[in-house]
């Protein structure tokens, strides 16, 4: 029996491949799964060529073939390839985390039998079987035949035996073909009634029709104001890419945002097969979804940020939603932008792809500038609902509990009597940022992370939010003895205490990660929000965006001064994002919206931009600071990390990759470190890090490939681990 030479990607930290022979039933194709013998494991990888030669001698022979057909196409694969190109990471890890968990190892793809009828006209034999003759004539009306899953839904468990007689008696027969991997979509009547565009939508509609019907169609950057309507553009604009038969991929930053869009969807859509694809599902679920997309059974597929990677055979559109949300790049491991990469595939597939937000990143922005994206923009709320009030409340001098001015207190609760919601925005979960002991300065650290330990009240505990360390909390300071222990700072479980107190006949619900744990618990919070019954609304990041709540008429901000300061060049773009994002949340329906934003700075100059400007006068002058620093857009960035059990040996690391690149870099680089990173202690590992900006997005590369070469021959001491992050947002 022949050999067939296979090359394949396996999921380690290795820039190599490795040569394997199968000899076996089957043609292995590029792009299935394999299990191959490597050292002294069995693992999975993928085939992604057939080699004519190798040059190793002596190869191993595959353990087992586990596709016979591509579980990714050609197209996904050499997006793939590019992606590890580009972000400067081993292919095999980067085809790993493409794939569903289910998929990682040695599942075979679940398959079905369809039975058709192999005898006609067969009513003579079937007449004292009424059970097989009425199985008989509904395979009948299927000439191509049914499926077993269609049968079980038709026909209830009764139906196997009913088939097991009908085949005795050779009147029909099966073969194997793919699953139905998708649950029945619920099929509504009808639509709900449309809502009528207003004009400025119509014509942003049109524009984004032409530009998907031209050969090679440009971005569209789509900037709409919060409630301006943005969802309703996403809705008409793909309904002629699923007029065509053709699929449409939904990228958003938050697994919180999918269910009330995934809603919008299948009104507007009744008859679409739609599937979700995020980290809260089931292994098997999201194997499902997957396998949906991959098999061209779903229409719509509505996903999380690693959705990009999914193959799609018949993709003619992609939407990402609230563009701009830094969820979207990935900061563990393979080190992506989803929002890059699906421009990317949009571009090689020639489809159309709109990205839309109320606060475009200036990347996105700077290229609207640049002539590389189409920009449109909503200015006004549809019908007579109108932006929220944004009113400064100067808290100097004001007696604050749990940081709330009485003012917000009193203005909270007249929203609430009058029927209506309110919502308090803290980004940080946990009763309190900080236990101390007041006599003798103790404060709770953790130990293997440079940070303090959050209080949570209700576990009792304190917990460092970066490593997930905990203790309980002791009676007493353990250094002094004092049994007076104080806390510092507030979070948002100390906000619903405080609250509870305040208004005791109040519904309150708090939506973080600590209460949104159980699987159905972000859906069930929302549905008492989204019933309009009066409620306060208690939140971090997680409502800051997507959300549409009517009857919401008064948002507090809480804390917002510290980014003020922040030696992150991006700082100010993030804070108004934030500031636009969460105030959108108010007066979203025929309600008057408020706004307080709580600071002790209110003449600090961001405000006065951002109130008078808007985002844009924030984006525009942004811009041209970055233009005066060389910062992002204006120049590319890399930055190196590396973590080891010892601080030298990250640093050594570091200074000598530096080394083995500092003198072939041009003088247009700029290299700074190696340095500690902010927290230079994160889970009892050091952390450094080096920082490479550079005018030219090829001699970046060129480094990041020549630093990739030359740390194979660099001694790694300490466990030591390190990375190369493209195009940071994060510098902690």
């Amino acid at each position: 029996m022949a050999h067939t030479l296979l090359r394949v990607a396996i999921p380690r930290p290795l820039f190599r491949f490795y040569d394997y022979y199968y000899e076996g039933e089957g043609i292995p194709q590029i792009g299935s799964r394999v299990r191959i013998d490597f050292g002294h494991t069995e693992m999975t990888g993928l085939i992604i060529e057939l080699p004519k030669t190798s040059s190793v001698e002596e190869l191993k022979p595959v353990l087992k073939l586990l596709d016979k057909v591509p579980l990714i196409n050609a197209a996904t694969l050499k997006f793939l390839r590019w992606a590890a190109n580009y972000y400067h990471h081993p292919l095999g890890e980067v085809i790993q985390n493409a794939l569903p968990v289910a998929l990682r190892a040695t599942r075979q793809i679940p398959t079905s039998l369809k039975w058709h009828i192999t005898q006609t006209d067969q009513s003579e034999t079937l007449k004292n079987a009424p059970k097989q003759q009425a199985l008989y004539e509904f395979l009948c009306e299927e000439a191509v035949g049914i499926k077993e899953e269609v049968l079980k839904q038709k026909l209830g468990t009764s139906y196997k035996n009913t088939l097991k007689q009908l085949s005795k008696k050779a009147l029909i027969a099966s073969e194997i073909c793919e699953a139905e991997f998708i649950m029945p979509t619920t099929m509504l009547d009808n639509a709900t009634a449309r809502l009528q565009l207003t004009k400025e939508q119509s014509d942003c509609v049109e524009q984004i029709k032409g530009i998907a019907n031209s050969d090679s169609p440009m971005p569209v950057l789509l900037h709409g104001i919060t409630g301006s309507g943005k969802t309703e553009i996403y809705l008409h604009a793909i309904e002629p890419t699923l007029e065509e038969a053709k699929q449409v991929l939904i990228l958003v930053p938050e697994i919180g945002l999918t269910p009330q869009l995934t809603q919008r969807f299948q009104y507007f859509f009744p008859k679409a097969k739609i599937v979700l694809l995020h980290s809260k599902l089931a292994n098997i679920e999201r194997m499902n979804a997957w396998l949906a997309a991959q098999t061209g059974q779903a229409d719509i597929i509505i996903g999380t940020r690693s959705a990009v990677f999914t193959p799609i055979p018949r993709l003619g559109q992609i939407i990402i939603d609230e563009e701009h949300d830094a969820s979207l790049k990935q900061q563990e491991g393979f080190r992506y932008h989803a929002r890059d990469l699906a421009i990317k595939r949009a571009h090689d597939q020639k489809i159309p792809i709109i990205i839309g937000s109320a606060t475009p990143s200036l990347e996105s922005y700077y290229n609207v500038q640049s002539g590389r994206y189409h920009y449109l923009l909503l200015k006004k709320r549809p019908g007579a609902r109108v932006q929220p009030e944004v009113l400064l409340q100067d808290v100097r001098g004001l007696p604050l509990e749990a940081g709330l001015s009485p003012p917000l207190i009193k203005a909270i609760k007249a929203h609430l009597e009058a029927g209506n919601q309110a919502m308090v925005f803290l980004n940080r979960r946990g009763f309190a940022p900080a236990l101390y002991c007041p006599q003798c300065g103790w404060h709770a650290q953790c130990k293997s992370c440079d940070a303090n330990m959050t209080y949570h009240a209700h576990k009792q505990k304190v917990i460092c939010h970066h490593c997930d360390y905990e203790e309980t909390v002791k009676p007493a300071c353990p250094d002094c003895g004092n049994t007076h222990i104080s806390t510092k700072g507030q979070g948002t479980e100390r906000l619903e205490h405080t609250l509870q107190t305040q208004l005791p006949n109040s519904h309150i619900v708090r939506i973080d990660r600590d209460t949104t744990q159980q699987k159905h618990a972000l859906t069930e919070k929302l549905k008492v929000v989204n019933a309009g019954d009066p409620v306060l609304l208690i939140g971090t990041q997680m409502l800051a965006k997507g959300h549409d709540f009517p009857n919401l008429t008064l948002v507090g901000i809480l804390d917002v001064d510290q980014s003020l300061f922040s030696t992150d060049f991006r700082a100010w773009e993030k804070l108004a994002q934030l500031v636009i994002q969460v105030s959108g949340r108010a007066g979203r329906a025929e309600k008057k919206g408020t706004v307080i934003l709580q600071t002790s700075q209110p003449e600090h100059p961001f405000f006065h931009t951002l109130l008078t400007g808007g985002y844009l006068a924030i984006a525009n002058q942004s811009l041209q600071e970055r233009k005066n620093w060389h910062f992002p857009p204006y120049a590319h960035q890399m930055l190196i990390r590396a973590n080891a059990a010892k601080q030298e040996h990250a640093s050594n690391f570091l200074q000598d990759l530096k080394d083995s690149i500092a003198e072939h870099a041009s003088t247009d680089c700029i290299l700074l470190g190696p340095a500690p990173s902010p927290m230079e202690k994160r889970n009892n590992r050091y952390r450094f890090q080096l920082l490479i900006t550079a005018k030219n997005r090829k001699q970046l590369h060129q480094m990041a490939q020549e630093m990739t070469i030359n740390s194979e021959n660099i001694k790694k001491r300490g466990g030591l681990r390190w990375s190369i992050d493209i195009d940071p947002i994060d510098y902690s």
